[in-house]
């Protein structure tokens, strides 16, 4: 579906991406991650033709995308981070405005306005204007604008951002559904629950090269963490906690506000180890749990930042 090749985008004396390498499968959703700076948003750019790159290669569905390349271009949605719709138009109007510009006949594009409008679950606000709309279903007016001629490739750019819990499962659920129905979807979000719960495979990239790619099973293998635990409302020393990162297994231990946090390498028994520990020396503590890696994990143990920092 998408094949990005050496990719390379200068600004000046920054280099954005270099030699960018990336492969989606059609039928995948896709996820872009990466923390700010990193070069998502010039790929995404790059592969729409709104950048020109310095060297490399992109193709979209076997062509070379190039911005006459309307062929292509028609068979693309685009959902931005930043809502697009027009203040003046309804809600109705917004998504007519957007699918007229892909459908030209006009029983085929009220049949698709009245399935996106569907689709993303609009049918009550049709006749509203966007700043009449909570800020759950503008997302989703953006969403509806964005899919409503049913392209073969979706590329959503953190269409999560700030709403609600309720329009966040909409919206996550109406792209599985979109993929089911037949769009390859790349898919952008600072929420790494949202991607370990949607995407079939996974990209990082930071300083505008790949440094990981593969399923979320895949890139969890790939770092040492196998196991995480955590301590609340405990009191420990210096000396206790350089005893606990002694702990067989231990690698890392972090201490603050009263919380243990322990990483642990894939082992049996690391949790018992640190109870006895805590037992053996008679320190009292609150809540414990433990977790299997997750992607925050990943993310954090390969590019050694935050997501959003």
């Amino acid at each position: 579906m998408v094949k990005v090749e050496s990719l390379v985008k200068r600004y000046g004396n920054l280099v954005a991406l270099d030699h960018l390498n990336l492969e989606i499968n059609e039928g995948e959703i896709f996820g872009l991650l990466g923390p700010n700076g990193s070069g998502k948003t010039t790929t995404i750019s790059c592969m729409l033709a709104l950048l020109k790159y310095d060297k490399g290669n992109i193709e979209i569905l076997g062509e070379k995308i190039r911005p006459d390349n309307y062929n292509v271009k028609r068979q693309i949605g685009i959902v931005p981070q930043n809502v697009a719709v027009f203040d003046e138009l309804s809600v109705y109007e917004n998504i007519d405005y957007f699918c007229g510009l892909y459908i030209k006949n006009k029983a085929e594009k009220k049949k698709l306005n009245n399935e996106a409008v569907e689709f993303t679950g609009l049918e009550k606000y049709t006749k509203m204007r966007p700043k009449q709309l909570s800020g759950g279903l503008l997302r989703r007016l953006n969403i509806a604008c964005g899919i409503v001629h049913k392209p073969k490739l979706v590329i959503m750019d953190e269409p999560t951002v700030a709403v609600d819990p309720q329009s966040r499962n909409k919206i996550l659920e109406g792209i599985q559904e979109l993929n089911k129905n037949g769009s390859t979807i790349i898919y952008t979000s600072h929420y790494m629950e949202e991607v370990e719960q949607i995407c079939t495979r996974i990209a990082i990239i930071d300083g505008g090269r790949c440094i990981a790619e593969g399923t979320k099973e895949e890139l969890k293998s790939m770092i040492k963490t196998g196991e995480t635990i955590t301590v609340e409302n405990i009191f420990i020393s210096e000396n206790q906690l350089s005893e606990i990162s002694n702990i067989q297994n231990v690698f890392e231990v972090q201490y603050e506000d009263n919380i243990l946090v322990a990483r642990c390498s894939s082992a049996k028994h690391n949790l018992v180890k640190l109870m006895n520990y805590l037992q053996d020396n008679d320190i009292t503590f609150g809540r414990v749990f433990s977790e299997l890696p997750t992607l925050n994990d990943v993310f954090l143990e390969i590019t050694g930042k935050k997501l959003r920092d």
